[in-house]
């Protein structure tokens, strides 16, 4: 594999201690809803139809009607959804930690697997993406980039990635990858697979989203969240929140970054200002979705996800007495 140069700057993240907001109780927010899938939730992806969550116990990803806040359908899986789910080509794209790791594909409308391609995971806590003519997923710790065909499963290019890179993102024509192994981010075009640049980030950044023209990294390493300009790369902002560790999760909507960890199941970051304005402390979180007006959060140990409406959300986002 070619060097990537990756475009550094002095990393800096400004402390959440002087100026974030403390900590409020999860218990203040109020879902609509609260539906029970299995002994661990995790993993969201939203339709303009569904909601749709995945679990273990049973290995399952659940549909779950948005109109009614109840859930329609459960699909049973051959193995661990573990890395992420995708939405593309009139299905939802799941990696599996199967015995040989594999990628399954659900139908949108039959809610009926359709294939099991034998491509799947580098690793669990990994992610998947769809771009307009491919399903993208890293398959090995070596940072095996594989461009996948929607049609039957094959592998059509491999990009090589830096060894610890699991996550992809795809965004605007990119595929943006991060290395939780590492603290950058590298940049794919998805039209050719060439490697386009590399961003330092925070330490360990592992999930990801876009939003106002900007990629945003949720960081591992020492709990900061990372903004990088999609179209200056070189241009990065980074700020403490304050919730560094395993798992967790990004999202975006209603003018804010959404996070959630383990003990700290959201926070809301606004995008104009880049500045945290709210977190709430408690049990629960790990993985979000934000979709058909609401905040779709699981308890991950509770096996649960719970609808929070964002009216409700944005009206208890302000600084505690």
């Amino acid at each position: 594999m070619a060097a990537i140069s990756v475009t550094s700057a002095p990393y800096t993240a400004s402390s959440a201690s002087a100026t974030a907001p403390l900590p409020r109780s999860i218990s203040e927010l109020m879902p609509a809803a609260t539906i029970h899938l299995g002994k661990t939730a995790d993993w969201v992806a939203i339709t303009a139809d569904a909601v749709w969550v995945a679990s273990t116990g049973p290995n399952a990803v659940h549909r779950i009607d948005p109109k009614t806040n109840q859930l329609q359908t459960s699909i049973l899986l051959p193995g661990e959804p573990c890395a992420g789910l995708a939405v593309g080509f009139g299905s939802i794209w799941i990696p599996l930690c199967t015995a040989k790791p594999s990628l399954a594909r659900v139908d949108l409308i039959s809610n009926e697997v359709t294939a099991i391609s034998a491509v799947g995971p580098a690793a669990a806590e990994g992610g998947v993406t769809t771009s307009p003519d491919s399903v993208w997923l890293i398959t090995d710790k070596s940072g095996s980039l594989a461009r996948i065909s929607p049609a039957d499963g094959t592998i059509r290019q491999t990009v090589k990635l830096p060894a610890g890179s699991y996550n992809p993102y795809f965004s605007d024509g990119v595929i943006w990858t991060t290395r939780v192994e590492g603290a950058e981010l590298t940049a794919v075009d998805a039209a050719s697979g060439a490697i386009l640049t590399a961003v330092r980030t925070g330490p360990k950044p592992r999930f990801l989203t876009a939003a106002a023209g900007a990629i945003w990294t949720l960081n591992q390493g020492d709990g900061t969240l990372t903004r990088i300009d999609a179209h200056a790369p070189h241009g990065t902002q980074t700020i403490a929140l304050g919730t560094p560790g395993h798992g967790g999760d990004i999202g975006t909507g209603a003018g804010k970054v959404w996070t959630t960890m383990p003990k700290m199941p959201l926070s809301a970051i606004d995008i104009e200002s880049m500045s945290l304005q709210c977190r709430w402390a408690g049990p629960g979180g790990d993985s979000l979705g934000i979709g058909h007006g609401a905040i779709w959060l699981t308890d991950y140990h509770g096996g649960t996800v719970s609808r929070i409406p964002l009216t409700d959300a944005l009206a208890h986002c302000h600084p505690s007495p």
